[in-house]
């Protein structure tokens, strides 16, 4: 793959950072969605690989900020807690990363964009899943479903945080599950990627260039999350999540 410099002008570099702003301070707000809103936005005016290529290294830190963000022991308890999540979404990641070459990249993003926007169309009427309670077979069931998206996009969000909400996990508590388990895959994601070819040398500045905006963005909107409460935390989280699935079945159908 060529260098980056050598595949986009300054304009769009500019709104490759201004993609990395808005991605960190939706994250800062609603704890998620930085793959889809940079895959949704990047996408537009660069190339599947690259795109995808660009969002990993600013994923894996600020899930890490996140992560941590109420301390180490905190992380580490919500990490045993989801423990069997965990193994079975990093095995599936690393296993469908290998497939982003054979598979049609339309087609993943129709597949995606489609279960997205149905998740959180049904979120907004006020639907929730019947089932509040945590068991290893809906961690198996959901962690298959999310790494295997993870590797092939990502995109591994939608399933974690249906999960979270069906199991009425609190604001703050949420916010750690999900940078620990998207942290925990933005590693492995990186690790599949630079076996696949997708983060190289020629696309790692790039991403690691994306990380100051998102950065940025994401200290922004830490200053918004902590104004709003429950319920308002899992309408934005809806919303966000159905412009970015109705983006995706745009680009899907219309390349």
């Amino acid at each position: 793959m060529e260098s980056f410099t050598s595949l986009m002008t300054l304009d769009l570099l500019a709104l490759a950072l201004l993609v990395g702003l808005l991605s960190g301070f939706v994250k800062g707000v609603i704890g998620f969605a930085m793959p889809m809103i940079f895959i949704s936005g990047l996408s537009n005016f660069l190339s599947p690989e690259l795109a995808l290529a660009g969002l990993i290294v600013p994923t894996l830190i600020t899930n890490g900020l996140q992560a941590l963000r109420q301390g180490g022991r905190a992380a580490w308890a919500s990490l045993v807690h989801f423990k069997l999540f965990l193994v079975v979404g990093g095995a599936f990641l690393v296993l469908s990363a290998q497939l982003v070459s054979v598979i049609p990249v339309h087609y993943l993003y129709l597949a995606i964009g489609v279960s997205v926007a149905a998740f959180s169309g049904l979120q907004l009427t006020g639907w929730r899943p019947n089932t509040t309670k945590r068991s290893p077979k809906t961690d198996v069931v959901v962690g298959t479903i999310a790494g295997f998206s993870g590797g092939m996009s990502g995109i591994w969000g939608p399933p974690t945080v249906l999960y979270l909400n069906a199991i009425n996990t609190p604001k703050q508590e949420q916010l750690r599950v999900q940078g620990i388990v998207f942290g925990l895959g933005a590693v492995l994601l990186m690790a599949a990627h630079l076996q696949s070819g997708v983060l190289s040398k020629e696309t790692l500045p790039f991403s690691a260039l994306l990380v100051l905006p998102a950065v940025a963005g994401m200290w922004l909107g830490f200053q918004v999350q902590g104004r709003i409460d429950q319920n308002t935390f899992r309408n934005l989280t809806s919303c966000v999540l159905l412009i970015a699935g109705l983006n995706l079945i745009r680009r899907a159908l219309l390349g």
